[in-house]
């Protein structure tokens, strides 16, 4: 197999990633106003919901994509459209059903899990407005992973997109309401926080209508190949609900286990600082005095400094890492059960060696700028948000490495090993962390700690499944060591360009914005002259052709 097809799951994955990225941008920009209008405590209600949103989805529906996708592909490999358009009615049903009892659960429940989970009673309001979203959220899923399962991410792609776009309009303006009608209650913040999230839901349905429209538009070309279908294979609607158990089961094991952390972290930081003192390292945050009883007011605060702005930085280039990972799933399964496992290892190859080369200098670019970056951003200078973001960032290498990886195994139909995986690390995680925050005086350096840590070990474990079951061998000069190589001297000239620019100007927004700019052109430079990556590799990136031209031109890459 050529090397254009083989990579035909990047160029996917590159219309995802970006898509992805391009949502993530506009996270990242209307939290910036959403977060100065509801605050600090406002964005650690936010968040707090959110966690529990997430946990929610996964149990309800965020299995559904990988697991459909899954499924279709492998009938697509077979010309076996009936059947995989049976397993989209089934997917379907199935949705409907849990997304609306999870839903439910949650909408009732929202009271108990706000004070129970976090010790926090204002998380019930926008949790309470979250819930609906959940459904919305189910339902789209089934429509996404079918049409990944068809081999195009372009229906996903622009729907995350419209879903964003709306979700930050409505977001900001819904949270500036709230906030003016209610700024006499005492319970202000939470009603901020239930503005954000109802953006949420105004996202959601937005994005859920386009791909019904997608789907009405490509009803006649579904019909014509279900009609033109004689593979004589007739799966029942009974073995396909039990094959679609089947699959979704590892797979909400999986993601339930690895984004549950984030969910403990909330839990086991509010209940554990309920009978703690303020530290010295939070009292500039806290404006108290150390010595003083932590107040649900303060840990929302120290909770909304750590998820709205170091985990929302950090997460922008992990998405790029989760819409490759999506690409390969449907790509990989497909292979699998063709038996194409040379194939299958390339693929593993380019995707890892892509992630890497974008995940690195991500990390240390953040690290070198984080103070800038914070200020800028969220108008934020203190130390405790400068300190996290630049120790914590290097959690970005391994959750994009542990991301595309834990997709690979999935695709391979190795759907348990994830779930051990990440189990494994998870319970060391719990440990770790709750020795960590009841015994020193790290509070909020204590999630850094854990956010890094967690990912590692789950890396370190697929690494080494990837050698056991599909006898993969990870090249590392190539794929780590000239990436980090580049990203130290990126990052080295960084430091000193925006000190340098930043005495001539007296502008941190011109100072940061230019040493960002050159900082990228210097990572790519050093790359291609420590061979890092070849002319084959540049024209898979978006636009690849245009950068081989140029660095031709430079007499950087030979003709």
């Amino acid at each position: 197999m050529s090397d254009s097809k083989s990579n035909h799951f990047l160029i996917q994955g590159n219309i995802l990633a970006i898509a992805s990225l391009l949502v993530r941008i506009i996270g990242l920009i209307y939290r910036i106003p959403m977060r100065r209008i509801i605050g600090a405590e406002g964005a650690g209600l936010y968040s707090y919901s959110f966690e529990v949103y997430n946990i929610a989805l996964i149990l309800s529906s965020y299995s559904l994509p990988l697991a459909v996708s899954r499924l279709v592909a492998v009938r697509r490999a077979k010309k076996e459209h009936r059947n995989s358009y049976r397993i989209f009615l089934c997917a379907m049903a199935f949705a409907v059903c849990v997304g609306l009892l999870t839903t439910t659960i949650i909408f009732i429940g929202a009271d108990f899990i706000a004070e129970v989970g976090f010790k926090s009673p204002n998380v019930a309001l926008p949790l309470r407005v979250l819930s609906p979203t959940i459904l919305i959220f189910a339902i789209m899923g089934v429509f996404r992973g079918f049409y990944q399962g068809k081999d195009t991410m372009i229906p996903t792609a622009i729907s995350q997109v419209l879903e964003q776009v709306v979700n930050a309009i409505v977001s900001i303006a819904a949270s500036y309401m709230l906030i003016k009608n209610y700024s006499a209650n005492i319970n202000v913040a939470a009603y901020g926080a239930a503005g954000g999230t109802l953006g949420t839901f105004a996202g959601a349905c937005v994005g859920l209508i386009f791909l019904v429209f997608v789907f009405i538009i490509y009803k006649p070309v579904l019909s014509k190949q279900i009609r033109t279908d004689h593979s004589g294979n007739r799966e029942s609607y009974k073995f396909i609900f039990r094959l679609l158990l089947a699959t979704i089961a590892p797979i909400i094991l999986s993601q339930t286990v690895y984004q549950l952390s984030g969910l403990i972290d909330g839990a086991l930081f509010g209940n554990i600082l309920h009978n703690k003192k303020v530290t010295v390292f939070d009292s500039e945050v806290l404006e108290v005095l150390p010595g003083q009883p932590y107040t649900s007011a303060h840990r929302d605060k120290l909770w909304g400094i750590y998820s709205s702005e170091y985990r929302l930085l950090t997460n922008v280039p992990v998405a790029i890492a989760a819409a490759i990972g999506t690409a390969m799933v449907s790509s990989i399964s497909a292979d699998h059960v063709r038996g194409f496992y040379d194939t299958i290892r390339f693929k593993i190859k380019s995707a890892v060696k892509f992630n890497m080369i974008i995940a690195i200098p991500s990390a240390v670019g953040m690290s070198v700028l984080a103070y800038p970056i914070n200020v800028l951003l969220f108008d934020d200078g203190y130390k405790l948000s400068t300190y996290i973001l630049m120790l914590g960032s290097v959690s970005i290498i391994f959750f994009a490495y542990s991301t595309v990886t834990t997709a690979i195994l999935q695709g391979i139909d190795k759907l348990k090993i994830p779930v051990i995986n990440s189990a494994i690390s998870l319970g060391i995680h719990i440990i770790m962390l709750s020795l960590i925050l009841q015994f020193t005086e790290l509070s909020t350096y204590a999630l850094v700690i854990g956010n890094v840590t967690f990912p590692l070990v789950v890396s370190i474990l697929n690494w080494h499944a990837l050698e056991k079951y599909i006898n993969y061998r990870q090249e590392v000069i190539k794929t780590f060591a000239i990436p980090c190589a580049s990203a130290l001297i990126m990052g080295l000239l960084a430091y000193f360009l925006y000190k340098g620019l930043y005495a001539l100007t007296d502008s941190m927004l011109l100072a940061t914005s230019v040493t960002i700019l050159l900082a990228i052109i210097i990572y790519f430079i050093s790359l291609v002259l420590l061979k890092g990556v070849n002319e084959d590799e540049i024209r898979q990136l978006p636009k690849g052709y245009v950068f081989v031209s140029i660095l031709k031109r430079l007499r950087l890459l030979k003709s």
